[in-house]
């Protein structure tokens, strides 16, 4: 049974086990993330992330019971044109795609022609929220402002950015997540982070020498872009290595949905759920 967690954190991490560096196998998420819709913290878990390789290739087959309801994300990671043909292959019974989530160029291309394609296979699929990763370089802003528009025709289209990777330049500066932030304020686009988010607040991974950003950073900064809050205010907030500052963000908002920020995806629940303890964000009164 799921124990009300605040507004403010429901939803906020998806369940992305397969992918590195966890990368379980599907049949070991599909049975690990059932746990999780069944535990105390089930409202802080979003979808299992798939990708449509996996799903093409019959890898969901079996796993799951008709009547079951599971839900799932798909990532894009065939291509735009193959998505259709992923979908094709999933259970009629059983399984809903709660998003798709793609990248809609690689870094220094136009993401104008990809988006293009993604915001077609929106019109068609016509309810399921599409997310298009956008690189943060080259036309990252008039990509946004055609997601705007697509959002004002009525399509349910929103951004993605990576903030880590294995390469210093996947990181983004906090000066950089920022603008971005404040530009889908501005546009009123919903956004979604992949990569990187390991903890709650910004820290050095002592392997590799990585500053990464904090969960709980970018959570502070939301609610202050969310509230009118300047490009310089919210990377402040995204470069603090004390969760002090970050969690009194949240005082007396905790009963509201998050503004702007979607989640994430982490291959760990419960590193994520742990931090969230620490941080008084969510009651740890119960074993996960």
């Amino acid at each position: 049974m799921s124990t009300q967690l605040p507004a403010l954190v429901a939803g906020l991490v998806d369940d992305a086990a397969v992918f590195p560096p966890g990368s379980a196998s599907v049949p070991a998420a599909v049975v690990a993330h059932r746990r999780h819709r069944a535990a105390w913290y089930a409202d802080l878990v979003g979808p299992l992330l798939l990708p449509a390789s996996a799903v093409a290739a019959g890898e969901l087959d079996g796993l799951v019971d008709p009547d079951e309801g599971f839900v799932i994300g798909l990532i894009g990671d065939t291509g735009l044109d193959q998505l259709p043909f992923a979908l094709s292959f999933l259970p009629p019974l059983g399984v809903t795609v709660r998003q798709i989530e793609a990248p809609v160029a690689k870094r220094g291309e136009d993401p104008q022609p990809g988006l293009a394609e993604l915001v077609a296979l929106a019109s068609r699929l016509e309810t399921v929220p599409v997310y298009a990763e956008i690189p943060l370089t080259f036309g990252l802003m008039g990509a946004l402002d055609t997601v705007a528009e697509a959002r004002a025709g009525g399509l349910p289209v929103a951004a993605k950015f990576r903030t880590g990777g294995l390469a210093a330049e996947l990181f983004p500066t906090p000066l950089e997540l920022a603008a971005v932030i404040c530009a889908c304020r501005d546009r009123g686009v919903p956004f979604k982070l992949t990569a990187g988010l390991h903890h709650a607040v910004r820290h050095v991974d002592p392997e590799t020498g990585f500053t990464h950003h904090g969960f709980g950073n970018v959570l502070a900064a939301a609610l202050a872009a969310a509230e009118g809050g300047a490009v310089e205010t919210v990377a402040e907030l995204l470069t603090v290595r004390d969760e002090r500052p970050l969690v009194q963000w949240t005082d007396g908002r905790q009963d509201a949905a998050r503004p702007l920020w979607v989640g994430f995806g982490s291959c760990s629940i419960v590193e994520p759920l742990t931090d969230l303890i620490r941080l008084g964000l969510v009651n740890g009164g119960f074993e996960a």
